[in-house]
């Protein structure tokens, strides 16, 4: 539904918008008690101890007193109630003071103070340098002549780069005093939690401009929670507030994940519910037996002649009540007691602590420790993760000539003579990017880039004297041998996943050429070269450098006639002003320029591994784990990648099959060939694995998801190349239906997904932000620390909690039989052995308490565990939950002759 907000108009604007109150408590002193109860009594076991409780009410059936049941069922409830009484309050906390804060608005004209819950959309809000966005803001104004701000994005997205923000070219150089009485209409989408995207239009009331509708994106708006920074003030009306901002409808608590061992425990309690109803269907019948035709020969027993209809009822009941304590109440509040601190020694450890980045381990979730002990496969992610990604420009192909980095002689006398080729080569290095130069006081240019690609390339074309000086929303400047070269900026055509290339076009101020700009992928650019080109050369550059673990980006260059820009202007300003499919209309308009290329030449950016990388993933591949890369690079660069890092061996002891296709019948084949060999050497002691592009996983999971399901079971080792963000939670999905533990780790936003869908997600706390680790379950700072995080505290976190489980269900079980054989001795007639009091604390106390100690349980070294590997195949077959049951076993057989003597 579209949204019309009128600026500064607090009489037009309608009611219907929310205030700028933020609540992210899950509860209100109201509905706190029936809702937490609600909650707690949705579960199943809470249910059935909620009616024991009540049954045992009844004084004609309890064989006890209600306390023994009741007791404990406060007991546990309350502390449950407690925990989340107290994080709710904690988020209580946080919102009130985000909402006391004091802003800045402008209202009738007039700056006031006041508090930020206050604000209302419409309102004008004023930042200051460092100010915190308090709602979703367009912009209207800012301290820069051209209508530029930066602004911090970390809070919001996790990306810890500057984002150049500008104003709508409608207000631009309104000066600050006629911002206060700005009258106008923003037209935008409804709220919706896409941060990457805003589609809108802005259009101001006379006399402030011609009336004319300006189109306005993303790059137009401060978002909530951002900060803003080297930039004296800004200003902008207020389009979403409270929750209804893009960050308060992405808010919410992500899904709870269901660990291997919970779920085993959950159907271990099941069975014995069953079993429980066996038994005093059993012992019912048999008591009902024993009280017709044997009480009446006791002397002792007064039994009634006339008994109620239900009497038949009652000693089934009795015995429900008696061995209800076969299911161990204490269960739940023991294991998150000990799943807590689990998660405290992960924290707590310094073997995993980052002192270069000085970044610690977190596990953000606390409750799926154990199924780190259990992970079968793990997805990563390679730039960033494996790779340090920090990019440096080493190689580069120029029209035939192959140049080494910076410091090759032969590129600098390239330079130095102003060879055509090689200008043009750096002009776009140097302009085709969104890096922002900042000049420092001492007259040093530091570089604020989104990308560290961008950073590379522009870093490296300073070094051969092509320096980017400043940046502006409508000009760039570069020196180049001393001379300063400016270009007029008009046209911007982002990057995208999509379009996996960026155009600028410029126009050339000395002589008033148009020229497009643009570098991307080899697949997208050399479609795109003019007809007399011939780009073979190139492309056996781009796969030299790619066989060498190098990034490639290829770069182009076209000079554009006037005319010709003139009419793509007018339909590139009509698809920007779209309210509607405004991302496709753009792409098919920017298709219109991007063409007939001029492609000059291949850069290769090296992105060394991290430290650790290559023993980590033996060690773990030895422990049974396979391994899947999924990557957005090029085929080669993941094949070298994979090689240098032993994720993939090579001949003899590995062999690298491949999936290919660009049609469905193409991929078929591939498949089945592919299969047809895995199933072959299956049996053989050979690494094989097998390699994928995003275009034939896209038609193998749409049409032929049985056999690449089949194929990932087979396979140990998979490359995954050119895939999207969503292809990577496909995998994932793929690989849990197969019933497997998954764990998937990243560092970007583009790896968000495939975390957030994997049984485990682990962010790493990289140069590409926190986004990743911000949604995972575990983060640290280095790939090496997944070794240590799975074999010792995943390993150490499963075998307590089986043991606690186990231990849990054994104690409910002895005591329950201990009452069963003493009915046998009591007439079969329900009486407890055991008093009330005891009953209670027998639970709660006298076995709960003492063996916590279990949780600093360590049964081999660490040292051992990470010197044998192997060990942990114990774990991944769920061995030790199965104990269980041979423990329930053993304690029941072991009872009964205790008994007898």
């Amino acid at each position: 539904m579209k949204r019309y907000v009128y600026i500064n108009d607090c009489a037009i604007s309608p009611d219907t918008h929310c205030n700028n109150k933020i609540s992210n408590t899950k509860y209100t002193v109201l509905n706190f008690l029936p809702k937490n109860l609600w909650e707690q009594f949705s579960r199943f076991m809470n249910k059935y101890f909620l009616l024991i409780a009540c049954l045992q009410l009844w004084p004609v059936i309890t064989p006890v007193n209600p306390a023994s049941t009741w007791g404990p069922l406060i007991f546990i409830f309350s502390v449950s109630a407690t925990k989340e009484a107290w994080d709710d309050y904690n988020r209580y906390l946080l919102d009130k003071l985000a909402n006391e804060k004091k802003v800045w608005v402008v209202k009738k004209g007039v700056k006031t103070q006041i508090h930020s819950q206050d604000i209302q959309v419409g309102d004008i809000v004023w930042l200051r340098e460092n100010d915190e966005v308090p709602c979703d803001l367009v912009l209207l104004g800012t301290s820069e002549p051209h209508g530029v701000c930066y602004a911090e994005t970390a809070a919001l997205d996790g990306e810890t780069d500057m984002k150049t923000r500008v104003v709508p070219s409608t207000c631009i150089g309104l000066p600050s005093d006629l911002l206060h009485k700005i009258k106008g209409v923003v037209g935008c989408p409804g709220p919706d939690a896409d941060i990457r995207r805003f589609d809108g239009n802005l259009r101001l009331f006379p006399p402030f401009t011609d009336n004319d509708l300006c189109p306005l994106t993303i790059q137009n708006t401060l978002l909530q929670c951002c900060c803003l920074r080297n930039t004296d003030w800004a200003c902008g009306v207020a389009v979403y507030t409270g929750n209804e901002t893009k960050l308060g409808m992405s808010r919410g608590l992500p899904a709870p994940k269901l660990t291997a061992a919970d779920g085993m425990i959950d159907k271990l309690n099941g069975a014995i519910f069953l079993f429980q109803l066996v038994v005093v269907i059993i012992l019912g019948v048999a008591g009902n037996m024993w009280k017709a035709f044997e009480a009446q020969k006791k002397w002792y027993l007064q039994v009634p002649k006339k008994e109620p209809w239900f009497e038949f009822l009652i000693i089934p009941l009795r015995f429900e009540l008696l061995c209800s304590i076969m299911i161990p109440i204490s269960i739940k509040v023991s294991l998150d007691l000990a799943k807590g601190l689990y998660s405290k020694f992960i924290n707590w450890d310094c073997q995993m602590y980052d002192e270069k980045t000085d970044t610690p381990a977190v596990a953000t979730n606390t409750a799926i420790s154990e199924d780190l002990g259990q992970i079968e496969f793990i997805l990563t992610d390679k730039t960033g993760t494996l790779t340090e990604n920090v990019m440096v420009f080493k190689r580069c192909f120029i029209r035939g000539v192959h140049y080494g980095n910076v410091t090759d002689c032969d590129l600098a006398s390239a330079v130095v003579d102003m060879v055509p080729e090689v200008v043009k080569f750096l002009t776009v290095m140097a302009i085709c990017n969104t890096v922002v130069p900042i000049q420092g006081a001492n007259g040093s240019i530091s570089l604020k880039a989104q990308s560290q690609d961008e950073e590379a390339l522009v870093s490296a074309a300073a070094q051969l004297k092509m320096v980017l000086i400043s940046r502006t929303i409508e000009s760039v400047e570069v020196r180049f041998l001393g001379k300063l070269l400016k270009y007029q900026i008009l046209d911007v055509l982002e990057f995208t996943s999509d379009r996996k290339k960026m155009s600028v076009v410029v126009r050339e101020y000395s002589s008033k050429r148009l020229i497009l700009l643009i570098k991307g992928a080899d697949e997208v650019i050399f479609p795109l070269a003019h007809n007399g080109q011939e780009v073979r050369q190139m492309a056996d550059a781009v796969d030299c450098y790619s066989n060498m673990g190098l990034r490639t980006l290829c770069l182009g260059w076209r000079e554009v006639d006037e005319a010709e820009y003139i009419d793509w202007s007018k339909k590139f300003k009509d698809a920007r002003s779209s309210v509607n499919d405004r991302e496709w209309k753009i792409v098919e308009v920017c298709q219109l320029l991007e063409r007939d290329l001029d492609v000059l030449g291949v850069t290769a950016i090296e992105d060394k591994l991290q430290d650790g990388v290559p023993e980590t993933i033996v060690t773990l591949r030895n422990s049974g784990i396979n391994f899947w890369m999924l990557t957005g690079d090029k085929h080669s660069t993941a094949v070298q990648i994979a090689l240098s890092c032993n994720l993939v061996l090579p001949e003899p002891e590995g062999q690298l099959l491949h999936v290919q296709g660009y049609s469905e019948d193409e991929v078929a084949l591939s498949l089945e060939r592919v299969l047809r060999t895995m199933r072959i050497t299956s049996t053989e002691i050979k690494d094989i694995a097998f390699v994928i592009d995003g275009w034939a996983l896209e038609i193998a999971l749409r049409h032929y998801y049985e056999l690449f399901m089949e194929l990932s079971m087979l396979a140990k080792t998979a490359i995954c190349c050119r895939v999207t963000p969503s292809q990577k939670a496909q995998l994932v999905e793929l690989l849990k239906n197969c019933d497997y533990r998954t764990l998937a780790i990243g560092d970007g936003g583009n790896d968000v997904k495939m975390i957030q869908e994997a049984h485990v997600g682990v962010g790493i706390s990289g140069r590409e932000g926190l986004q990743a680790a911000r949604a995972s379950d575990f983060s640290f700072g280095k790939f090496r620390f997944l070794e240590r995080l799975i074999l010792v505290h995943g390993r150490y976190s499963y075998n307590r909690t089986s043991f606690l489980a186990q231990y849990s269900i054994y104690k409910s079980l002895l005591i329950c039989f201990i009452q069963i054989f003493f009915s046998f001795v009591s007439g079969i007639s329900g009486s407890s052995l055991f008093n009330s009091f005891s009953l209670m604390v027998y639970n709660v106390v006298y076995t709960s308490v003492p063996v916590m100690v279990n949780i600093l349980d360590k049964d081999l070294a660490e040292r051992t565990v990470l010197q044998h590997p192997q060990i942990l195949y114990y774990c991944q077959a769920g061995r030790v939950v199965w104990a269980v049951c041979f423990s329930c076993g053993s304690g029941v057989s072991c009872d009964k002759p205790c008994l007898h003597e």
